[in-house]
């Protein structure tokens, strides 16, 4: 009688013994990756009649968050995958250069205060799988030295 009791505290064991190692490599794994956090980053404006594109460091948010890919997908059901998004911003705005007349030559961003791990809000971010890098230029471009 007692072996089949022992076999369940073992096999028990066993899973609880896995369900941790599986654990910490979870853990591992996100302490390798960069947290979700304002970081310093080149990014390009431009504006439609304007022959320059503006060049300059601002503040966004970039890193890792946690998602989760359900293991069975019902049409019935919706998953929300967290992106690393602003949660505090100040918004500045720059003058693009050599506008001409009729233009209005302003452009206004949003400048990453503090970031969190939500969902994504096409207001502040880009939201796209693949999107061109933050500094790319359609015009010549013109780099704007003050931060």
């Amino acid at each position: 009688m007692g072996t089949p009791v022992k076999m369940v505290v073992v096999r028990n064991n066993i899973l609880l013994l896995l369900f941790c190692l599986v654990a910490l490599l979870v853990m591992a794994q996100s302490s390798f990756l960069p947290p979700c956090e304002p970081v310093n980053e080149t990014v390009a404006v431009e504006k439609e009649g304007c022959p320059k594109c503006l060049v300059f460091q601002t503040t966004i948010c970039s890193g890792h968050c946690i998602t989760k890919e359900p293991v069975y997908k019902s049409p019935f059901s919706s998953v929300y995958q967290h992106v690393c998004t602003y949660r505090d911003v100040r918004y500045e705005t720059v003058r693009l250069p050599d506008c001409p007349p009729g233009v209005d030559p302003h452009i206004t961003y949003p400048v990453a205060l503090s970031c969190d791990c939500s969902l994504c809000t096409m207001d502040t971010s880009d939201c796209t799988i693949e999107s061109l890098q933050p500094d790319f230029c359609m015009t010549q471009r013109e780099d704007f030295s003050a931060y």
